[in-house]
């Protein structure tokens, strides 16, 4: 079959991604000291990163259990990441198995799912080391999440590996060198995000390209499958669960934390690379914008 000219810059995108994946990547289980303890004082995110700061129930906590709150929400947040990162290579396995494997471009996708094999092992021994419980999403999301392999296509289905991946890299290159975090999260951090950095070059690259010539009526459909995916993705992040470990109850929790402006405003810090690029590719628009919205990714009118 003759490749197209579209077909040849996808490829020139994929053999220059593979050439950094061979270049530089990282061995979690040899580049992190995993038997180094934990430093005692030391954060695991940003006091303002947390879901609860600012509100009521912030102000109850001793300074002990702050730490110990963003200790059980950092390890959400990477249970999660496991989440996202399984349904990611799920996606981008039916991409190979649906095209040539002989090409460039599904030797990449296959790189980058043993890239996300490394980052789910990781984010997994991270939360093992900080000794919580495995959170990850609630069991009916969790549930209800198996359809989008199968639901899931063309642009929506790179944008929306977009969101959970920038939104990650957000709040990661914010916290990989600050001094206050614990060593072992800034690692993490900083391994993640410069892999994550090619994955990010690959989705963006097929989100503009599959976008093209779209009809409105399949465009109104890739448009809510992304801001709903995108919903989910955000209100997973945190495990109603992660409040038990301060003694706040989860539902009371889990609700200050959806009304925290806060909250809200490191949700908007989290998409502000991501959204403006969605916007221009022609993602963001009816029938999704109160989905957005709500997810926290757009300003309340």
């Amino acid at each position: 079959m003759t490749r197209t000219l579209g077909d040849a810059g996808r490829e020139k995108t994929a053999e220059r991604l593979l050439k950094s994946s061979a270049n530089k990547f990282y061995d979690p289980e040899v580049d992190i000291d995993w038997d180094a303890p934990l430093v005692e004082g030391k954060r695991f995110i940003p006091e303002e990163r947390s879901s609860l700061y600012g509100t009521e129930l912030w102000d109850r906590l001793t300074p002990e259990q702050r730490i110990e709150l963003g200790k059980h929400e950092m390890a959400s947040i990477a249970t999660n990441g496991i989440w996202f990162e399984v349904i990611l290579m799920q996606l981008l396995l039916k991409e190979v198995d649906n095209g040539d494997p002989t090409t460039s471009h599904a030797q990449y996708a296959l790189t980058e799912i043993a890239d996300e094999c490394r980052h789910s092992t990781m984010f997994a021994r991270m939360s093992n080391a900080f000794g919580c419980p495995h959170y990850g999403p609630v069991k009916w999301r969790h549930r209800m999440a198996k359809i989008l392999p199968v639901i899931g296509y063309g642009p929506a289905l790179y944008g929306s590996i977009l969101i959970a991946e920038e939104i990650l890299d957000r709040l990661q290159r914010e916290q990989m060198n600050d001094p206050e975090i614990q060593p072992l999260v800034r690692m993490v951090n900083r391994i993640h995000v410069l892999e994550e950095a090619r994955h990010v070059t690959f989705a963006r690259e097929e989100v503009t390209r599959r976008i093209k010539g779209m009809g409105k009526v399949e465009l109104a459909y890739q448009r809510w499958l992304i801001a709903y995916v995108s919903w989910h993705i955000t209100r997973s992040l945190i495990n109603p669960y992660v409040y038990k470990a301060v003694g706040i109850r989860p539902k009371e929790g889990y609700q200050a934390a959806l009304s925290n402006p806060h909250f809200r405003a490191t949700l908007l810090f989290s998409g502000e690379k991501i959204m403006p690029f969605l916007d221009e590719a022609g993602l963001v628009g009816a029938p999704g914008m109160r989905l957005w919205r709500s997810a926290g990714l757009l300003p309340n009118k």
